[in-house]
């Protein structure tokens, strides 16, 4: 009965803290706000992003500005589905899904190669972040772009490395403007964490 009495308190914070970790944060264009918002003790966002940055060596704020543009930090996004004769509800235009959009064929090779096959989520931010930092390093190692390089390193995020060294991405608008918001958002979320002492 003592033990019961104990363990109640803690599956109520943890079940308060995965319940508000479904949803968005509040003010998802401000990387303190949000991190200021994530900061449990079972899900804090900073200490998770920052983990990724010291094992692959790409900026907390590159990987954050790359969640921003795919998922606005929805945790179970996917693309919107097309529309049959303009009205009809049809299919996605691909199997993205989570935090990171990953496909799932890309998702299935990062948790071979990350060593994460039986417990990495696309819908936990921690496993997405540390996607994200592992696919931007692969994007080092395959294709030379800086670490730094928000730019390219979204269009190879985008493109994938084949479609990236094949300049796939070159006559696609939709894609360059993407990748032109994702590293401005990557110097606004580094100036901000400048400003709040988290970089």
């Amino acid at each position: 009965m003592i033990k019961l009495a104990l363990l109640l308190p803690l599956l109520l914070i943890v079940s308060l803290t995965s319940g508000c970790a479904m949803r968005a944060p509040d003010n998802v264009d401000n990387a303190c706000a949000i991190f200021d918002q994530r900061n449990s003790l079972f899900n804090n966002w900073h200490r998770q992003a920052r983990k990724a940055e010291r094992e692959f060596g790409v900026p907390v704020p590159v990987m954050m500005a790359t969640i921003y543009q795919e998922s606005r930090f929805q945790p179970r996004a996917r693309p919107p589905r097309r529309k049959l004769l303009g009205f009809i509800p049809w299919r996605r235009p691909s199997n993205a899904f989570g935090y990171a959009q990953a496909l799932n064929s890309t998702w299935d090779w990062y948790k071979e190669d990350a060593n994460r096959v039986w417990w990495a989520r696309r819908t936990r931010f921690k496993d997405a972040v540390h996607f994200v930092g592992w696919y931007h390093d692969q994007s080092h190692q395959r294709n030379g772009i800086a670490k730094t390089d928000a730019y390219n390193l979204y269009l190879a995020y985008y493109s994938g490395h084949g479609g990236y060294a094949r300049g796939n991405y070159r006559n696609n608008r939709t894609i360059i403007n993407a990748a032109a918001r994702v590293a401005s958002m990557s110097d606004t979320y580094e100036r901000q964490l400048r400003q709040c002492g988290r970089l």
